[in-house]
């Protein structure tokens, strides 16, 4: 949470790559804290260093695709980011298959050292740039990213326009976010995230190989890692179809789905107990809760695990995404 609040005004005043450069430090250190903790004392201040790095990533990294993408594919690139979260949560699962716990934590410095890497290599965004008064560097970084042969004279004027109406409108304080002009579109992006996290995904997640074995699934870790799959198949479909669909229909499906085959997992767990284990209903029950965790993942996915991100950053008008923007990562810290 620490990280979230810090993250908006780290992200305005040392630029999108140097904040992703500082929240590499601590996310570094956390893992090495927990890979050789000697007693719960490391694991907890591993723990606590990677939650400031990745409320810090929370933000950056949707406003850096956001600025960065031509207006015809922000959708879908906004959507590359929740797909490569729910990629990194399946190579866990496969990784935890076949190495310790300890030597996995030593595994996650791997991205992050890459990340360190391949920051001296992509351009600042230009609209923070823009923003710094640096037309010049504003104006050779958007050159790299639409291509050298590309003419980027009416993009260029487009930021131009959206930095000085966000300046004119001054800066705001946190304070001034109770204003209607901006609580409005706050409550609602802040309200989707919310209601995402009390949807219940992290305890499905988390949990998922318990509720696989208390529903009589021998393989439940393999079922596991078949949720990740399934989790970054659906997300990707998501991300193809984003732009075509449009963000209300696909929640509306998302939630519906969720909602479904939630259901249908609670029943299975309500009734089962008082089903004798060697009965033919008993093995349909296993079935369903499979089916039912499955189908749950896939809804997720398809809608709710990546538009309220996209949502937050689309909705929020320029002149406060940098203060507003600090409490887009609150709901899942």
């Amino acid at each position: 949470m620490v990280g979230a609040i810090a993250s908006g005004q780290m992200a305005k005043y040392v630029g999108r790559r140097g904040s992703l450069m500082i929240a590499a430090v601590p996310n570094i250190m956390g893992w090495l804290a927990i890979s050789f903790a000697k007693d719960t004392t490391f694991l907890y201040v591993g723990r606590l260093l990677e939650g400031f790095g990745v409320g810090v990533i929370s933000y950056v990294v949707p406003v850096y695709i956001a600025e960065i993408s031509p207006h015809n594919m922000r959708g879908a690139l906004g959507a590359v980011n929740p797909l490569s979260a729910t990629f990194g949560v399946l190579l866990s699962y496969v990784l935890g298959l076949f190495f310790p716990w300890r030597l996995l934590a030593l595994i996650g410095t791997l991205p992050c050292l890459l990340l360190v890497a391949g920051l001296f290599f992509i351009p600042e965004s230009p609209r923070w740039l823009a923003r710094m008064n640096m037309m010049d560097d504003c104006e050779t970084s958007l050159q790299v990213l639409r291509g050298f042969d590309a003419d980027i004279t009416e993009e260029v004027n487009d930021i131009k326009i959206a930095v000085a109406s966000a300046n004119k409108s001054g800066t705001i304080s946190f304070r001034e976010l109770n204003q209607k002009k901006y609580r409005t579109p706050l409550i609602l992006g802040i309200g989707l995230l919310v209601l995402q996290q009390l949807s219940g995904i992290n305890c499905i997640i988390f949990y998922s190989g318990s509720i696989f074995k208390a529903a009589g699934l021998n393989n439940s870790n393999l079922d596991t890692c078949l949720i990740g799959a399934i989790s970054v198949l659906a997300t990707g479909v998501t991300t193809t179809i984003l732009d075509r669909a449009g963000r209300r229909i696909l929640l509306i499906i998302s939630s519906s789905g969720m909602t479904l085959s939630l259901l249908a997992v609670a029943v299975v767990f309500c009734i089962k107990d008082n089903i004798a284990q060697d009965s033919d209903l008993y093995n349909i029950l296993r079935i369903v809760s499979l089916v039912g965790v499955v189908a749950y993942v896939t809804a997720f996915s398809f809608g709710m695990g990546s538009i309220p991100w996209i949502i937050m950053s689309e909705i929020l008008p320029v002149s406060i995404k940098c203060v507003a923007g600090s409490f887009r990562p609150l709901p899942t810290g």
